[in-house]
């Protein structure tokens, strides 16, 4: 792990750095009493590993990551994707979070489990942590949609890509969103006993784990901060920052049903395609609950 800002302290074997911004905080501070996403209640090495192994997109993503490779996630929460990469691989993954108690959950997880091959650093996005270069891979999945400034969170973490590196992101889909914006007056109307059973996370969650069915709830309709984004607006991030677009989740055209391997590079499809693949989120799109979607995209 490369790391360019040394004025850090190791806490608990996290290393720690002290962050200044006020929103950066107040997000790590949300997710302090109920880290998310929280393990469920029988979650172990095996089940872990099954998790992932019945996501299309999580198994190809480790598939095609291999071996041998410098991997960080960028807000990774517990850890749980992190662990996953990490179980079975000589790779070296590394855990970043803005909530100390997330990571806590993760490397305990990781410890009790003996995966070793991880590391965890709590900090800031918006510092310039990592020296650049540094990673093969950088997986941010459901963060800068939390951030103050999502591009600007997006330029500074793409410094430490490699060149030919993969970026990974997933932002809330400006059209995608509405279904959860729905639920989000319902649930402000009504509570949450009413929003259990008309969540589909919750209702396929074990009805005992309710660490996790706390955090999804917290999450997903009491976040202090929160934006969301077009297809458009992040295939121009990548042209502006020389990132060749692969592919994404849902595909940018409806009309492209195939779930091929998600490396494999597509084309952008048309802009009407683009505007109706976004409306198809709200229906059960794959990929689409909650509005989120994922770009992949590689650093030339």
């Amino acid at each position: 792990m490369n790391l360019k800002n040394k004025d850090f302290e190791i806490i608990d074997e996290i290393v720690n750095f002290h962050i200044k911004d006020p929103v950066t905080s107040k997000v790590g501070n949300f997710y302090e009493t109920d880290p998310f996403p929280n393990y469920e209640i029988n979650n172990d090495l095996n089940k872990i590993l099954q998790i992932g192994d019945q996501n299309s997109f999580l198994k190809s993503l480790k598939s095609f990551v291999g071996f041998n490779k410098n991997v960080v996630e960028i807000g990774a929460g517990t850890c749980q994707l992190s662990n996953y990469l990490a179980i079975g691989t000589n790779n070296h993954v590394c855990s970043f979070d803005s909530s100390f108690n997330s990571l806590q959950i993760g490397k305990n997880f990781a410890k009790k489990n003996k995966i070793k091959n991880i590391s965890f650093v709590r900090g800031d996005i918006f510092d310039l942590i990592f020296q650049d270069e540094s990673f093969d891979f950088l997986i941010c999945n459901g963060v800068l949609h939390h951030t103050k400034d999502p591009y600007s969170g997006f330029l500074n973490i793409i410094k430490s890509v490699k060149k030919n590196g993969y970026i990974i992101i997933g932002l809330y889909n400006k059209i995608g969103r509405f279904r959860t914006k729905v639920r989000k007056y319902i649930y402000k109307a009504l509570g949450k006993s009413v929003i259990k059973f008309i969540d589909p996370v919750l209702r396929k969650t074990d009805k005992h784990s309710h660490d996790k069915i706390k955090a999804w709830i917290k999450d997903q309709y009491n976040h202090p901060v929160e934006s969301t984004h077009t297809f458009d607006e992040i295939l121009n991030w990548f042209d502006k920052n020389n990132i060749e677009f692969i592919s994404s989740l849902p595909e940018l055209s409806i009309f492209d049903t195939k779930m091929e391997n998600l490396f494999k590079k597509k084309n952008r499809a048309s802009l009407f395609e683009r505007i109706l693949s976004q409306i198809f989120m709200i229906f059960d799109r794959p990929g689409a609950e909650g509005g989120l979607f994922i770009f992949i995209g590689k650093k030339k």
